[in-house]
């Protein structure tokens, strides 16, 4: 799960031109990570329902609280749950179809054996890997209605999806309140709500990431949701000196490879941007381009590991001056 206070994008404005009235903030901890909401024109009472939206979401999907209805499904092996729930596993299932398996719910098993989900960090055996990847595959999961069934040994995490999700549902409740400028910033998975007030659009710093100190561009968004993946939200440095971060190659049951280090995702759901992050990281630069391009329904910025940072030309994207990488737009 995505679940660092910073992930890769960071907000640069929060402010309008014009002397418009302060938006209303509201701070607060889900998720494993502080969240931001902030939204002109509403009360703060407003922007803590949306909130009980992102922890209601939480306490229904969260793999390790006892009470949660993902925690019963992999313990039990299958149960029923509620409509939302089964609404978010169906779009978490869509995406691990569209992606072809980059992006894979049952993969939650081999995060844990590495010690993400515990900070308990360990190289597992290939033999334990193997073992492991023989119950990841999500195409075994069973859904009927509200009825989920798992094979027996598979576990399930939908924190690939969670918390782009849970901004979705928070911005389109603040929408139906009359809310038309915000921005929801869910531990760097960012939503937006409109534009600023005075009409410019937001605009969200995507992280270096091999220089935590430093931005890699900036994009400009207007009414849509950002979110970046990277290897340096989660890792640790073994015994052998290798450095190893979260995100898994499901084919492999070890950390991708394949030549990205971030991948930022722009489109009108955050759900989608949430497990697309993810996939594009997994497939690397090449399948992730030739993906974009069977799908053209987001852009992105990928920054790969030999200095490029290839961008959608339907993307507004600023260098940053001095960072050491070179920008390639793809031809349409």
């Amino acid at each position: 799960m995505k679940r660092l206070c910073v992930i890769c994008a960071l907000i640069l404005s929060l402010t309008a031109c014009g002397g418009s009235a302060a938006p209303a903030k509201l701070d607060f901890f889900a998720m494993d990570t502080v969240m931001e909401f902030s939204a002109y024109k509403a009360s703060e009472n407003l922007l803590a329902e949306a909130r009980d939206i992102v922890m209601d979401i939480e306490r229904r999907v969260s793999t390790t609280r006892e009470t949660s209805e993902i925690y019963a499904l992999n313990r039990d092996g299958g149960g029923t749950v509620s409509p939302e729930t089964a609404a978010l596993l169906d779009t978490a299932l869509s995406m691990c179809r569209v992606t072809g398996g980059a992006f894979d719910v049952s993969i939650y098993p081999v995060v844990r054996a590495w010690g993400f989900t515990t900070d308990e960090y360990r190289v597992p055996s290939y033999d334990e890997t193997a073992a492991l990847l023989e119950h990841v595959d999500y195409a075994r999961i069973r859904v009927s209605g509200d009825a989920v069934t798992l094979p027996d040994g598979m576990e399930i995490d939908l924190g690939g999806v969670a918390k782009g999700y849970a901004g979705r549902e928070a911005a389109a409740y603040l929408r139906r309140h009359g809310v038309t400028s915000g921005l929801l910033n869910l531990g760097g998975n960012v939503q937006t709500i409109g534009s600023k007030p005075d009409g410019t659009a937001w605009r969200v710093a995507i992280r270096d990431p091999n220089d935590d100190t430093h931005y890699a561009g900036i994009v400009e968004i207007r009414d849509k949701a950002a979110v970046t993946s990277g290897g340096y939200e989660r890792y640790f440095t073994a015994d052998d000196g290798q450095t190893y971060w979260h995100i898994m190659d499901p084919a492999t049951g070890r950390p991708a490879r394949n030549g990205v280090i971030s991948a930022t995702v722009i489109a009108d759901d955050g759900a989608l941007c949430d497990a697309l992050s993810t996939a594009l990281f997994v497939m690397g630069a090449e399948k992730a381009e030739r993906f974009w391009r069977n799908h053209p329904d987001f852009d992105m910025a990928l920054i790969t590991d030999d200095g490029e940072i290839l961008v959608t030309p339907g993307l507004t994207y600023e260098p940053v001056e001095g960072v050491p990488y070179a920008v390639r737009t793809l031809e349409a």
